[in-house]
């Protein structure tokens, strides 16, 4: 299946009713690192779910990712998406496609919103848009949401994106404060044609 993906064009950019998604690409650093920076706390609150937040955000660190992401997306072995408001362009988070098993095909899905949009309805958009991408652009039949127990704002997103709780998967990792948490999966699945 990689490979076949390998050999076809894949979109790298699709559009919701009040978003435009796209893949990351050199120069987005800067907008990404203004998102990162005014939502660390936030982030840092589900260090679990998003550990690379437990580093300090630089424009170097947000370039990086984004070249990465753009090239990881070409490779075919990521799918990084950044949200962008579509009426002011201005960058309310990040999503993607990860992880994934070409046997089945199944790929996770991680999100995170930019603070001062959280509310607006964003992200379980944006992840609606992602689902729709991962069935008719990669042939998903399994799509999952793999969340911190505790993380009740990303639990909602799932649940509201149309993802049912498949299971607790208790003392699965370990949190920064060195606990052990319990992870929910989530999935979506449509029937194998």
């Amino acid at each position: 299946m990689r490979a076949q993906l390998l050999l076809r064009d894949l979109p790298t950019e699709f559009d919701t009713s009040r978003l435009s998604c796209r893949i990351p690409k050199a120069g987005d650093g800067h907008h990404l690192y203004e998102a990162v920076k005014s939502s660390i706390s936030e982030l840092r609150a589900v260090l679990v779910a998003v550990p690379w937040s437990a580093d300090e955000p630089t424009v170097e660190a947000s370039e990086s990712f984004c070249r990465s992401g753009f090239a990881a997306f070409h490779a075919r072995n990521d799918f990084p998406f950044l949200i962008f408001e579509g009426a002011s362009q201005r960058l309310v988070g990040a999503c993607g496609l990860h992880r994934p098993d070409w046997q089945v095909p199944k790929l996770e899905i991680g999100y995170w919103c930019r603070t001062e949009c959280v509310g607006n309805g964003y992200i379980t958009e944006a992840v609606r848009g992602l689902m729709l991408y991962a069935r008719e652009q990669l042939e998903a039949v399994r799509l999952e949401v793999i969340v911190d127990e505790f993380n009740t704002r990303s639990r909602r997103v799932a649940e509201a994106a149309g993802f049912r709780l498949e299971g607790t998967l208790r003392s699965q990792r370990r949190g920064p404060d060195g606990k052990l948490r319990d992870i929910c999966v989530y999935a979506s699945v449509e029937s194998a044609a």
